[in-house]
């Protein structure tokens, strides 16, 4: 190479320019820390959300993002947001609820509206979005890239949690099973975080221990090795990882971010 000559610079890493996404729940908490950094990273995201005001006031404070209305248990719903949208390159499904109590405690009605919610709406949503994901050719030839949100609910037993533990569970095996159905087309993979400090933790806390509600958020904590709860940011960060060029390989793979739960 001559002197005068100038090598290209090395593009940064986990770039998503060009890509279009779509987070499920992307209004608050895990999702809206992830429309920010897909944003961040360059792509352009659909916020779909049941909340429309709350995905609008995101999208107003974002460069390239649009709020869409999305009620995932609804296959009507569904139908009418495809409808808007012409391609997709990324989907995250992370809209999901949570329950508290045993399986004696817990009623068919509760254990129905958490498969509802944390399954059924995955599939419905992955169903009716697949065939833009599969005709996905973004930046770099990237296939269609689906990133379930999970948790080491699906992963280990943990008490009072029966209704959840068995839907996370189910979304697991979703995701490894649809990496084998579509292994040259589409990318899968489950994220499963521990506990994180995110309104859907806090409206646990102030619905199940509003009495001791501290007391309960220590416990919370020491049951992570590493002492604290984790941040939507740190979980929104794998999840560019994982739609990210560089994670071209990875695909029907399970990561734990837990803070060392799954590993004590």
């Amino acid at each position: 190479m001559k002197n005068s000559e100038v090598p290209d610079p090395v593009p940064p890493p986990y770039r998503l320019d060009g890509c279009h996404a779509l987070v499920t729940g992307g209004a608050s908490g895990i999702g809206e820390a992830t429309v920010r950094e897909l944003v961040r990273a360059g792509a352009f995201v659909w916020i779909a959300d049941i909340n429309v005001p709350a995905a609008e006031n995101l999208a107003s404070s974002l460069p390239s993002a649009q709020a869409i209305h999305l009620d995932v248990t609804s296959q009507e719903s569904i139908v009418a947001a495809t409808a808007q949208i012409d391609r997709l390159d990324i989907l995250v499904n992370n809209a999901g609820i949570g329950h508290v109590g045993s399986i004696e405690s817990t009623s068919p009605e509760d254990f129905d509206r958490l498969l509802n919610v944390n399954v059924r709406a995955a599939y419905l949503v992955t169903r009716g979005l697949l065939p833009l994901l599969l005709a996905a050719q973004g930046a770099g030839g990237r296939t269609g890239c689906i990133i379930n949100i999970a948790s080491v609910a699906g992963l280990v037993g943990i008490k009072q949690r029966f209704a959840y533990c068995t839907s996370k569970g189910a979304l697991i095996a979703m995701s490894r099973q649809l990496a084998v159905e579509y292994p040259k087309t589409l990318r899968v993979n489950a994220v499963c975080p521990g506990t994180v400090e995110t309104p859907f933790v806090e409206g646990y806390l102030e619905k199940f221990h509003q009495h001791n509600k501290e007391e309960m958020r220590a416990e919370l904590r020491a049951r992570q090795p590493l002492g604290r709860l984790g941040q939507p940011e740190e979980i929104a960060s794998l999840v560019r990882y994982l739609a990210s060029n560089e994670a071209a390989f990875i695909t029907g793979s399970l990561f734990n971010i837990d803070g060392g739960w799954t590993a004590a």
